[in-house]
């Protein structure tokens, strides 16, 4: 018999697929319906691939290979995401250049994704970093300015002390850069900005044509953040301030109004009294960022300004305040305050500020609690002390008061939006040059499209650093050049693109990776259209969807692209910790390399059926070693079964059991993996081999049509999740082509109907037996057998039945006294 050996077995074919270009897609295929498989391209960083890049591609994997024999044209690529700070930071760490770092971290990659034996199409790859690749994200920069959607302005910025670089709103989680966790900054640098805010109603309209879980779509709609609500003017002396509020209906409950630190009218508003205070925490507010300030875990701080406003409903004076939740880039920078938010309600009580109740539920019992002002009653009510709109239904009157307001001139409807405009500046060496040149007369004036790329000149220095711009700006020879427009001496932009750039748009260069006149041929991009099936970690699904999507739709708005949107479907794979539930980090070595599976001698197909048995693919799991272990005495299970099967003697009996068994999993297993079930799909593939041994054990081997059949599907169902074994014995089995290229099995569902059926019996509506009885049993038949039945007549003997109750097929219930 011969012996599995992975580390012999898996290099072959990974070999003979290479040489074969097996994993090809073809373009304008017309005899199979297209199927784009994408997932996130990685970030090629020294520490490799780890187990959790594993995960995801591997998963995307066998949905590409399942979809291949399904009958599809598959596209499943992969390319490398090498600009930004992983790269960078390496390279600095290393004292290497970050074109020799990328050099070295890319070829590490691509060994290891080698040795997984995924089905990329490698003919398409390309990096971020290629010349011919960033001319086109150049390129596309400028049709942003060229629509007014690229700008530039001196802005307050994150800003990252460690890496010195400035950071959009998505890139800080918790006030700290998400890359390094450094605590960020405030700083004030002119910055390239794209207007994604023009798009903010698109981005969510959009989530209704597409195919994202909740929680996916829930994120991008929350970040934007679409508030429907209204402006209202507050008079301060001879001074008008104006603020932005979602609920009109409680403003006659209006206690205060806060002002964002940053509001321009709080040095006007401050009086002498409390300049030293407002002063204090104003330049306190300056070291928070936007996310931090707008936790609501945190503690609800704040100033009061002295100064009062008059409530434009009921003309009474209220206190003005400054607070850090309040952010001067949201609505007006101002908001009311009342005792029907959570957040005021915090504050009223921390402030002692006078407040009332005018929002309260119908149940009297509640209404007196709100009005005892023991919790705040933040929902829909009545009103009450609202002057003629007292009485009335707050969702009804909301309208009704904006309108009112309005006639007296205090008031407009307003949307506004959460999401800012996106910074685009980086003041860093490792990005895309942006292709904009300064001049004196002319201003900020666009490269040539005949003169892209600008290309990133080679640098002995591209540290960051210390004056907030780029390395680049130190190069006279590259900064300083003729103006384009008028012909005289101008000047390079220095600050290059986020490393969001190149991977806004990587997925449509797939289609035509190396088209070297536009970004993408026009009928090329028809044929695969939307990206149907896209498979990322979770942590990526605001900053990059969100880009991506708002890139997409600009394309499709210019006649670039054939489809308003850019994935048809979105799913996030959950993260692997490590065996002790904490996350991995190198800091305390529990990270988990695939290399070290591999060199144990498991093998990429029982990492991979490891890796796909965990849990559900959207779940964060442990990692568990014990698992791979399992997984290989599965596969070699499976190989010493086609062994035995290739000695047995010939035999042409048909076995029913086996056709049977064989087609049960052939449906669970294609069902499991269409709906991206991938363990319950291993559990059943482990549950059909465990059948097919039983099987052996009892009646021997007849190697013949049906056992032919089983092992045919078994190789078949397996091959997705452990491509290499089953390459292998697939040949063993005589076939000359690929199991890869092969058409998926199909069941018939002659052999799925039972041959029993299992009744459950109660006894006054309690369960106490289930019967296991043949399909075509009679209804008396199966009464007979439900009273007979050991445990059932311990509860029914010396007991009379007031009433029995048979659902066929199903259920016998007995009512006894």
């Amino acid at each position: 018999m011969k012996r599995y050996d992975p580390k012999t077995l898996e290099p072959k074919w990974q070999k003979r697929w290479a040489a074969d270009k097996l994993y090809a897609a073809v373009d304008f295929d017309a005899t199979r319906p297209k199927y784009t498989m994408l997932t996130e391209f990685p970030y090629p960083s020294g520490d490799g691939l780890h187990i959790g890049h594993v995960r995801e591609y591997s998963l995307a994997d066998a949905v590409a290979r399942y979809k291949r024999m399904t009958g599809h044209n598959v596209l499943y690529p992969m390319g490398y995401d090498a600009f930004g700070l992983p790269t960078e930071n390496y390279a600095i760490k290393h004292k290497i250049a970050p074109q020799a770092a990328t050099e070295h971290n890319i070829a590490n990659f691509q060994k290891q994704f080698d040795s997984l034996g995924l089905s990329i199409d490698w003919s398409r790859s390309f990096r971020t970093t290629d010349p011919d690749y960033y001319k086109w994200t150049q390129w596309l920069f400028l049709q942003f300015y060229k629509h007014d959607l690229a700008y530039q302005a001196e802005v307050d910025i994150n800003w990252c002390p460690h890496c010195k670089t400035g950071l959009s709103n998505e890139e800080v989680v918790n006030g700290r850069h998400e890359r390094c966790d450094t605590l960020v900054e405030k700083k004030t640098l002119k910055q390239w900005i794209l207007r994604i805010t023009k798009y903010a109603d698109r981005l969510i309209d959009g989530l209704a044509n597409v195919d994202y879980p909740s929680r996916i779509a829930d994120q991008q709609i929350n970040w934007i953040g679409r508030s429907q609500g209204a402006e209202v003017d507050f008079k301060i002396g001879s001074r008008k301030l104006t603020v932005f509020t979602t609920r009109a209906d409680t403003i006659f409950s209006g206690a205060f109004l806060v002002l964002a630190p940053e509001h321009p009218l709080v040095d006007k508003l401050t009086t002498d009294e409390q300049k030293q205070a407002v002063r204090d925490y104003v330049i306190a507010t300056q070291a928070k960022s936007e996310i931090d300030r707008q936790d609501d875990k945190k503690e609800k701080t704040g100033v009061f300004t002295g100064s009062y406003a008059v409530n434009p409903a009921n003309d009474e004076k209220i206190p003005v305040w400054i607070a850090d939740f309040v952010l001067a880039g949201y609505g007006t920078g101002a908001v009311f305050g009342d005792i029907h938010d959570e957040r005021d309600f915090e504050f009223l009580n921390k402030y002692d500020i006078p407040a009332k109740v005018t929002v309260v539920p119908e149940d009297a019992k509640e209404a007196q609690k709100v009005k005892d002002k023991e919790y705040a009653y933040t929902s829909e009510g009545i009103l009450i002390d609202s002057g003629h709109f007292s009485g009335q239904p707050s969702a009804e009157a909301r309208d009704k008061i904006i309108a009112w307001l309005a006639e007296k001139g205090a008031a407009r409807e307003r949307v506004n939006y959460r999401l800012r405009d996106w910074i685009f500046s980086r003041q860093h060496y490792w990005g895309e040059p942006i292709p904009i040149i300064h001049c004196a007369k002319d201003g900020a004036v666009p490269v040539p499209e005949k003169d892209l790329p600008v290309v990133l000149p080679e640098v002995k220095n591209y540290e960051p650093t210390d004056t907030g711009q780029s390395p680049l700006a130190a190069i006279a020879d590259w900064v300083n050049v003729k103006c384009p427009k008028c012909g005289g001496p101008a000047k390079r932009e220095t600050d290059t693109m986020p490393n969001w750039a190149g991977s806004s748009w990587y997925y449509l260069r797939y289609y035509d990776a190396h088209n070297d006149q536009v970004f993408a041929d026009p009928k090329k991009l028809k044929y695969w259209g939307e990206v149907d099936m896209y498979l990322g970690g979770m942590e990526h699904t605001t900053l990059h969807l969100l880009y991506s999507r708002f890139w997409h739709q600009f394309l499709y708005d210019q006649g670039l692209v054939p489809t308003p949107e850019p994935y048809h479907a979105r799913r996030g794979q959950g993260i692997i910790l490590a065996a002790d539930g904490t996350k991995m980090s190198k800091s305390k070595g529990n990270v988990v390399n695939p290399n070290e599976v591999l060199e144990a001698g498991y093998g990429a197909d029982a990492l991979r059926l490891a890796i796909a048995f965990l849990a559900p693919y959207d779940q964060t799991t442990p990692w568990s070693p014990e698992t791979v272990g399992g997984t290989f005495r599965f596969v070699q299970r499976v190989w010493t079964l086609v062994q035995e099967f290739e000695e047995a003697k010939p035999g042409t009996a048909d076995d029913r059991a086996l056709l049977v068994a064989t087609h049960r999993a052939i449906k669970k297993v294609s069902r499991d993996i269409d709906k991206l079930n991938f363990n319950t799909a291993v559990s059943a593939l482990m549950e059909f081999t465990n059948q097919l041994y039983k099987l052996k054990q009892s009646d021997g081997f007849k190697a013949g049509p049906c056992w032919q059949f089983a092992l045919e599907s078994l190789t078949q169902l397996l091959a997705p999740l452990a491509p290499h074994i089953c390459e292998e014995i697939w040949q063993q089995l005589g076939h000359e082509h690929s199991v890869h290229v092969s058409a998926w099995p199909t069941w018939d569902d002659k052999f799925l109907a039972s041959d029993t059926m299992t009744i459950v019996v109660q006894v006054n509506g309690k369960v106490r037996a289930q019967l296991d009885l043949p399909a075509d049993s009679t209804e008396k038949a199966v009464l007979a057998s439900a009273r007979k039945d050991h445990k059932v007549d311990s509860y029914v003997a010396d007991k009379e039945i007031i009433k029995t109750i048979y659902v066929p097929a199903k259920l016998v219930s007995f009512v006894v006294k």
